[in-house]
């Protein structure tokens, strides 16, 4: 029998020859940014125009920095600039609407007038036509109307474009005061409003033995102011020493209580009843001093 080796057999391997890689040959633009990058390899003019490209970034990223922290004051600016514009933007619309002739005053009218003409408040104005509305002169007004015995107050209103409204509050006239030369109507101040020898119909005489000025006479004022028209139609005067004791007299007569100024409307109300179921002539006085319980005698 053949014999067999103790030892293996070898394995012989194929040698592979090993081949150093190809060194690339580097591109145009990869040549082009090594020497972009490298200032020694530019020429010149790329060089120059390099450092332009650079210092335009930098102004531009300078900008945008700076406008970044700056907002908030540019706009501050333009909000102060956008009022500013608006405020003289309206001066100036005032200023011509003021004085422009559209807005001249042209018409005068007065309203609340019963005993005084409207035509004579008109006339007394009449200076003011022509005047551009917006500055009509107030004090002028004032010193016109006063002349008015009969005006107690007034108020003007401006109607655009050429209408300026004087709206009058007339003094009403409450009794006659006795005088030398015959009566004066008066209102509740004690203004006389009229003067005559005739007796003013419609009226009573009021008696304030202290004067005009005294609170009697005051009393005596509010009373009648009080009285319903078809009371105050029938008397014939109003007597008031003090506060406290108006004393009423009717045409016929009859005597008429009144006592203190105070709850006037209340008495008035009591009196008017009273004056249905009783008239005048069936009895000689009414005692509404206190109208709660009021006396006929």
């Amino acid at each position: 029998m053949p014999t067999q080796s103790s030892a293996a057999a070898a394995t012989v391997a194929p040698v592979v020859a090993l081949q150093r890689p190809e060194k690339k040959k580097p591109s145009a633009k990869a040549t082009r940014d090594a020497a972009t990058n490298d200032p020694a390899a530019l020429s010149p003019a790329a060089a120059r125009k390099q450092l332009r490209a650079a210092t335009k970034a930098r102004k531009h990223y300078e900008r945008g920095e700076v406008r970044r922290f700056t907002w908030r004051s540019r706009r501050r600016r333009r909000t102060w600039l956008v009022l500013g514009g608006a405020v003289a933007a309206l001066v100036a619309f005032v200023v011509v609407g003021a004085y422009s002739p559209l807005m001249a005053l042209r018409t005068i009218e007065v309203v609340g007038t019963n005993r005084i003409p409207a035509e004579q408040v008109q006339a007394a104005l009449s200076a003011q036509i022509g005047t551009p509305l917006p500055i009509v002169d107030g004090d002028q007004i004032k010193r016109e109307l006063s002349t008015f015995t009969l005006i107690q107050s007034y108020s003007t209103e401006s109607r655009p474009p050429n209408t300026l409204v004087v709206r009058i509050v007339e003094r009403v006239p409450v009794g006659l005061l006795t005088t030398a030369g015959g009566f004066e109507l008066v209102d509740a101040a004690g203004v006389a409003l009229q003067s005559g020898a005739e007796r003013v119909p419609g009226y009573p005489v009021i008696i304030a033995t202290n004067g005009v000025g005294h609170p009697g006479f005051t009393a005596a004022a509010a009373v009648i102011r009080a009285l319903p028209e078809s009371i105050r139609t029938q008397l014939d005067s109003v007597t008031a020493a003090t506060t406290d004791d108006v004393t009423l007299t009717l045409a016929g007569g009859e005597r008429i209580v009144w006592g203190s100024a105070e709850r006037s409307d209340y008495k008035a109300v009591v009196l008017a009843a009273l004056m249905v179921t009783y008239p005048p002539g069936s009895v000689g006085e009414y005692d509404v001093t206190s109208p709660d319980s009021a006396v006929l005698r």
